[in-house]
């Protein structure tokens, strides 16, 4: 069964990825973007950040991308800096404080346990510059899925010593440091 990287329900993958980039604030600085997909969050992203790290664990996916015609600004653009790899242990080659904000967007809890525990989020505290932001994609709020993932979100991102807000709109979770 193929993976989704984009909302399709009631919206499209360009306005999916305005509302993530939205719930951000406008990305500014260097911005990592922990799972590429078809690219279109760090292209967005590319836009008002000086630089994109982003990051993508299949190669499969880099070769679609190649492909996609909406994807080619992942090649094309010199502030995108795309990385091959499992993000969990990428993010450590980053000094402290190197990232304004992340975007992070991983594939189901099923899929990717890892991108969802503690160990990540504390890296990612670690990461990131003093007020920096980050936005973590947890699927909708109003299914039961959604929802529990959230809670469980929150709780671990507050015990890595984020503050959260909930951004329904973007399907989740607003964390600043």
């Amino acid at each position: 069964m193929p993976t989704q990287m984009h909302r399709i329900k009631d919206t499209t993958p360009d306005a999916d990825t305005q509302r993530k980039i939205q719930a951000l604030k406008k990305p500014f600085g260097r911005v990592l973007d922990t799972a590429t997909g078809l690219g279109y969050t760090a292209i967005q992203a590319a836009q008002t950040a000086q630089m994109v790290v982003t990051i993508e664990l299949d190669a499969a996916v880099i070769a679609i991308c190649k492909a996609n015609p909406w994807s080619q600004g992942l090649f094309t653009n010199p502030k995108i800096h795309p990385l091959l790899g499992d993000s969990f242990n990428l993010v450590n080659m980053f000094e402290d404080g190197f990232f304004n904000a992340i975007i992070h967007d991983p594939p189901t809890l099923s899929l990717a346990g890892l991108l969802y525990s503690q160990e990540l989020y504390l890296r990612f505290y670690r990461i990131l510059k003093n007020n920096g932001r980050l936005f973590h994609y947890v699927g909708n709020p109003d299914s039961r899925s959604g929802a529990s993932v959230g809670r469980g979100v929150v709780q671990r991102l507050r015990k890595a010593g984020f503050k959260t807000t909930p951004k329904s709109r973007a399907f989740g979770i607003l964390a600043q440091k």
